[in-house]
């Protein structure tokens, strides 16, 4: 089993960590009924709308 030469770096070590843990940004679209930015393929929390077709029945405050 091979063995390493010299001792890793801190920075070295934290950089080869780090390459792995980007952070994505939710992608956002808006709702084709009430143009609220919605999560895409989630009822839209505004009017309970899914692709077009009503699935919750939201209260009118």
């Amino acid at each position: 089993m091979g063995v390493p030469k010299k001792r890793t770096s801190k920075q070295k070590r934290d950089q080869r960590r780090a390459a792995n843990s980007k952070y994505v940004a939710v992608n956002v679209s808006k709702c084709p009924k009430c143009n609220e930015p919605i999560v895409p393929h989630i009822v839209c929390a505004n009017c309970g709308t899914y692709r077009k077709r009503a699935i919750l029945k939201v209260a009118v405050d």
